[in-house]
């Protein structure tokens, strides 16, 4: 599998362990092809370079449907393990879009933060979701805030981290209103680190609660 040589970080790791061992390379790939989307804007200079290679992955991803993978490892581990099990290229290329608005969009605003977190992480969520056999319509929302969480970690410009942090909280709360059903846990888990790491609070803290959430779902 591409990258298969790098471990995983820890909560990605947790979500693995959590997750039925029949879907565990299909959810390795998935999250690989964000990592590979997070690399291109992290390592961009110049935001049409930037542009340009994640409207390759777009097309390319979107080419998965109607023909075989090209010789990139990643885009053939994607056919091999993701679209057997009901994932088009074409949703996985909305979350390059996602991606995107952090390339063109300077200075960041609010709607563009909405938008990435909706086509990154609301679209990563709820193809984990489908891999793992449920769909609750917590997912997506878990999805927006983790990928605003993340984002928050990233930025270096203190008023915007701060409002994605403030967006994270909000939509996190959101996402565990209710009860999530046992299949979708195992991803929940790492939108419940996110709102975990956002709350502080000790190690063994969190543990008890990751453990409780994937019991009871709550």
């Amino acid at each position: 599998m591409a990258d298969s040589s790098a471990a995983p970080p820890p909560d990605r790791e947790l979500m693995l362990t959590a997750a039925p061992q029949s879907a565990r390379d299909a959810l390795r790939t998935l999250f690989d092809l964000d990592d590979r989307l997070a690399g291109i804007v992290r390592t961009t200079r110049e935001p049409m370079v930037g542009q340009m290679r994640l409207v390759w992955w777009h097309d390319a991803l979107e080419r998965l449907d109607t023909a075989a993978p090209p010789a990139e490892p990643l885009l053939q581990d994607i056919a091999r393990l993701l679209l057997p099990r009901g994932v088009r290229g074409a949703a996985l290329a909305a979350m390059t879009d996602g991606w995107e608005e952090l390339v063109v969009t300077d200075p960041l605003n609010d709607q563009a933060l909405a938008r990435h977190a909706d086509s990154r992480g609301g679209t990563l969520f709820a193809l984990a979701g489908r891999l793992l056999g449920a769909e609750p319509a917590a997912l997506p929302i878990a999805g927006q805030g983790w990928a605003y969480a993340d984002l928050a970690r990233h930025l270096s410009v203190a008023p915007f981290a701060d409002h994605a942090s403030a967006h994270a909280r909000a939509t996190l709360s959101r996402a565990f209103a209710a009860t999530w059903p046992a299949p979708a846990r195992a991803v929940g888990v790492l939108a419940l680190l996110a709102r975990l790491d956002l709350e502080g609070g000790t190690p063994l803290a969190k543990a008890w609660r990751v453990a409780r959430f994937r019991f009871t779902g709550r």
